[in-house]
């Protein structure tokens, strides 16, 4: 998709219409949509779950299965929100809630914890103030409320050009404790038409000092043609850099730095090269985050794609996870099959996640269709994976957004979800949830995070088919664990706190840590 016009930007973020359209020119790239997101069509209503089916069934499907009835009865009861998953139970995990207000207000947040403990956020800042506008930063003990730094992405020039970030922000802390940062930034020429969107590395050494500041960063671009949805992961001094071609094919780029993320360079691309992978996910893919193991070395990426054939071009139907593995830092990649369900299932609610843990090299997907959260596993540096269960029981019976982190055996799985049986209800109330494995995901325990509801009414991910406030909590939030005490951080976004000059939800984002 070319870059709209931003008088054309339909409304979502509060504010003058730039603050909406440095999100909206790039909020649908990812998934490559080239029709009106208004035109698609909506989903067919489906059967109720045939009697040989019990709602009280523990659901696992297979990445082996192909289609046929089993298959296609157990997918009626996943969508029918029947019944969850026999192993997950209620949780005791309880959390402190500490809002990050700011008077732009916040959206899209992430958050990682340094191996001694420091919590390092960053937030999508939500209203345009063109003397103040970037990926905002914090950084602060564990269980403290965080100290704000100012702006991450803040800095970088391009002749003829209007420079603004806080497009789509990642990091990640690195072993020595560096800061390796990337976000989108936003080209805009002088009239305010149009714009282009780049990829640039922010790299900032000793984020756990007392004396940390932002001032000591080093800030360049990486790539200025246009590019979507970046993500971020290193080990050592290899930093792995991966973002959506969104001009062109939606296929996923990788850059790798080896000098600790100041000088970069064009590696292999993880869905290149892997026949009817390639052709399914060529101009129709959603890429998750790219993740390093310190442990083999290896670097993986994943990615919900579709399939060829006539509607390829007319709709998307991101029906299959995959995760792509490079043995060689980057340079090929070969990709597993780890889930897939028939149409009109579509794994885009939003971006499924992938975390490793670093102490075993253990591999640990999640993604949602919409009303579930599938989890799977893989002992084997991603070859194989475990059959999908799904995580979320009621009241969480309708889940989105999901995200994973994993550590020493500890796997934390997040997500929004509501009582309510779709996204798009508009009395629904949200909250965010935690679901805990020791067991790599033979049980889980699923417990509440937030202390109050983090959202009313409809969630949508349509990005910009989207309805005005039905999408303030825009594409992600995250979680950490610190590896000192196993205690995971939570960042989400809360469009319930403050209000904006109109009157309207002003978003921020609330920073939860386990007690």
């Amino acid at each position: 998709m070319g870059a709209p016009a931003l008088e054309d930007a339909p409304s979502g973020r509060s504010g003058a219409v730039l603050s909406e359209s440095c999100k909206i020119l790039q909020l649908e790239r990812y998934s490559a949509w080239s029709t009106d997101t208004h035109t698609r069509p909506r989903p067919r209503t489906l059967a109720q779950p045939s009697p040989a089916f019990s709602p009280a069934e523990k659901l696992v499907l297979t990445p082996q299965e192909s289609g046929g009835f089993m298959r296609k009865a157990l997918l009626v009861v996943i969508l029918a929100g029947a019944s969850a998953f026999a192993g997950t139970v209620s949780g005791s995990l309880s959390f402190s809630n500490t809002p990050l207000l700011r008077p732009e207000g916040e959206s899209e947040p992430a958050v990682a914890v340094a191996n001694d403990g420091t919590v390092a956020v960053t937030g999508l800042q939500w209203l345009f103030n063109p003397s103040f506008f970037g990926t905002h930063f914090w950084t602060g003990p564990f269980g403290a409320t965080p100290t704000f730094q100012g702006l991450l992405d803040s800095g970088l020039r391009q002749p003829g050009k209007i420079v603004f970030g806080s497009g789509d922000a990642d990091f990640d802390i690195g072993s020595n404790n560096t800061l390796h940062a990337t976000t989108l930034m936003f080209f805009i020429n002088p009239t305010f038409r149009t714009a282009q969107i780049g990829v640039s590395a922010v790299i900032c050494p000793n984020v756990t000092s007392a004396s940390f500041t932002l001032q000591n960063c080093t800030r360049h671009f990486v790539d200025r043609t246009e590019s979507d949805r970046d993500w971020i992961t290193s080990d050592g001094p290899h930093v792995y850099l991966s973002y959506h071609d969104s001009g062109f094919s939606s296929l996923i780029h990788v850059q790798r730095s080896d000098n600790d993320g100041f000088t970069w360079h064009r590696v292999g691309d993880p869905i290149v090269g892997q026949d009817g992978i390639t052709a399914g996910s060529t101009f129709n893919n959603i890429q998750g985050p790219i993740v390093a193991d310190p442990v083999t070395h290896n670097v993986y990426d994943i990615f919900a794609s579709g399939q060829t054939g006539f509607l390829k071009g007319r709709t998307f139907t991101p029906n299959h996870v995959f995760v792509s593995r490079s043995t060689d830092a980057g340079k090929h990649w070969t990709a597993s099959l780890v889930f897939q369900l028939p149409p009109p299932a579509k794994f885009d609610n939003v971006f499924p996640a992938l975390a490793v843990d670093s102490t075993n090299g253990n591999l640990y997907a999640v993604f949602s269709e919409g009303h579930h959260v599938f989890f799977s596993m893989s002992s084997d540096q991603g070859v194989h994976w475990s059959p999908a269960v799904v995580v979320n029981v009621a009241p969480a019976t309708t889940a989105i957004f999901p995200w994973i982190a994993a550590h020493a055996g500890t796997v934390d799985v997040v997500y929004y979800a509501t009582p309510a049986a779709s996204k798009n209800d508009a009395s629904a109330v949200w909250n965010v949830y935690l679901a805990q494995t020791a067991d790599n995901g033979a049980s889980f325990a699923q417990s509440v995070v937030s202390n109050t509801s983090n959202h009313m009414g409809v969630i949508c991910t349509n990005g910009t088919g989207c309805a005005p406030g039905t999408r303030n909590l825009l594409d992600l939030f995250k979680v950490a664990i610190n590896p000192v005490d196993g205690r995971a951080a939570v960042i989400y976004t809360d469009d319930t706190l403050t209000k904006d000059t109109a009157g309207n939800p002003l978003p921020q984002i609330v920073l939860a840590a386990q007690q």
